[in-house]
C-alpha cells in the first residue's frame, strides 16, 4: 500500500491505495509507518485531480477507483453515501429506511449506520459530511466539525440547523 498527501481548504489530506485503487482518504491523520509514500501513483493521480475540480466547486463524478475496507453492511451504507447528490444531505433515519428497504428488513438501526458512516475510510469522496441527525440537525464528524461546516457550505447546503453563519 501506497500514501500521498494532498493540501486542501480543510487542511492536509492522507490519501492511501493499493493498486486497485483508493483505501483511504482522511483529514488531520499522518501516514502510517509502513506505508511507502509514492505521489505519482495513478490513483493518487486521479484522486487529486478529483479534489482539485471539487475545491473550484465544480461537481465532478466520482471516477476514481474506490477500495474502502469494511464489512458488508459497511459497504452497503458506503454506496448509500455515494448517492447523495452534491448540495443535498441524508439523515441518519433516513440512510437507516433505505437500507430496511434494501435488506428487506421493517427497521434498521440509525444507531448502527452511523457507526458505519463514522467508520468510512474516504471522507468527501465518499460524503459522509453530507449525513446529518433528525430534524437537519448538525453532527458531529470524523475530520472535524468546522471541517464538516466547511464542506456543506462549499457544496451551497442551507436548512441544516447550525450550519448558519
Amino acid at each position: 500500500m501506497y500514501y500521498s498527501e494532498y493540501t486542501s481548504p480543510v487542511g492536509t489530506l492522507l490519501l492511501t491505495c493499493r493498486e486497485e485503487g483508493l483505501t483511504g482518504l482522511w483529514m488531520n491523520r499522518e501516514a502510517p509507518r509502513e506505508l511507502c509514500r509514492r505521489d505519482d501513483h495513478p490513483v493518487f493521480r486521479e484522486a487529486k485531480q478529483w479534489l482539485d475540480a471539487y475545491f473550484r466547486g465544480e461537481k465532478p463524478p466520482v471516477t476514481v477507483a474506490l477500495c474502502p475496507e469494511g464489512t458488508a453492511f459497511r459497504q452497503q451504507v458506503w454506496q448509500l453515501l455515494q448517492a447523495i447528490p452534491y448540495g443535498e444531505s441524508r439523515s441518519y433515519g433516513d440512510l437507516a429506511r433505505e437500507m430496511a428497504v434494501l435488506l428487506g428488513k421493517k427497521h434498521m438501526s440509525a444507531q448502527a449506520i452511523g457507526q458505519a458512516v463514522g467508520s468510512n475510510p474516504i471522507s468527501i469522496l465518499i460524503p459522509c459530511h453530507r449525513v446529518v441527525g433528525a430534524g437537519g440537525q448538525l453532527t458531529g464528524y470524523a475530520g472535524g466539525l468546522d471541517n464538516k461546516i466547511w464542506l456543506l457550505r462549499h457544496e451551497g447546503q442551507q436548512g441544516i440547523i447550525g450550519l448558519e453563519e
